[in-house]
């Protein structure tokens, strides 16, 4: 099963192939204690979870020092699998719901992450500043970025442009619309990518990572 994680990143290192080999037994044995993945859906891990959070890190080599902040994070996603591709970055892991942030503890512990902060939190509470937000669908765009557009620095970290990375699927262009007509942003700050670009598993075929730049 996490043979698809090394086939499609092969860079990575031994001590990172045993974190995402690790991932489905501890994700197995805390899903029966508490339901942070649907039951059917254990089995998929790998693809639906793991490699779509992966998704990010095709799209963005995130710079050495990067503060990321995940919202909404669930039972750790995107931030866990990132936080294994990019030990030099530092992540924030959030959510409303104390269940979900303490299965996000014990895992992240188990995997020896030292990079990761989980809070039961909402984004709205936070009062600290980051160079990306990155989050799975959790609400309508235009509604996530006013949650989370003033937590961003502006401008660049190195080569990069800092912002939301968003993963969504499906016909975005009326919440391109709203977001754009809610908040003082412009189209020309949004992009769309398509996943199935990277990935050429079926599932992937209407997903893709959103990114909104926050350049001023």
């Amino acid at each position: 099963m996490e043979e698809i994680i090394f086939k499609y990143f092969p860079q990575i290192s031994d001590q990172q192939k045993e974190q995402f080999k690790a991932l489905y037994p501890l994700y197995k044995d805390w899903n029966e204690k508490i339901n942070v993945i649907s039951r059917k859906d254990i089995d998929n891990l790998y693809i639906h979870h793991v490699l779509h959070s992966m998704a990010i890190a095709k799209y963005i080599q995130f710079p050495k020092g990067s503060r990321v902040l995940d919202v909404g994070t669930g039972g750790g996603f995107p931030g866990i699998p990132l936080a294994i591709m990019y030990p030099e970055c530092s992540f924030y892991l959030c959510d409303s719901i104390k269940k979900k942030i303490t299965v996000v503890s014990e895992i992240s512990q188990s995997l020896n992450l030292k990079n990761i902060t989980a809070n039961q939190i909402r984004a709205e509470e936070i009062n600290q500043k980051f160079d990306f937000v990155v989050s799975r669908a959790v609400t309508e765009l235009s509604q996530f970025v006013k949650w989370v557009w003033q937590k961003i620095d502006i401008g660049k970290i190195e080569q990069y442009n800092r912002g939301i990375i968003y993963l969504k699927g499906g016909d975005l262009n009326q919440e391109f619309s709203n977001t754009v007509m809610n908040n003082k942003i412009e189209m020309k700050q949004i992009s769309k990518i398509e996943i199935s670009q990277w990935f050429q598993e079926e599932w992937f075929i209407d997903k893709s990572v959103i990114f909104i730049n926050r350049n001023k």
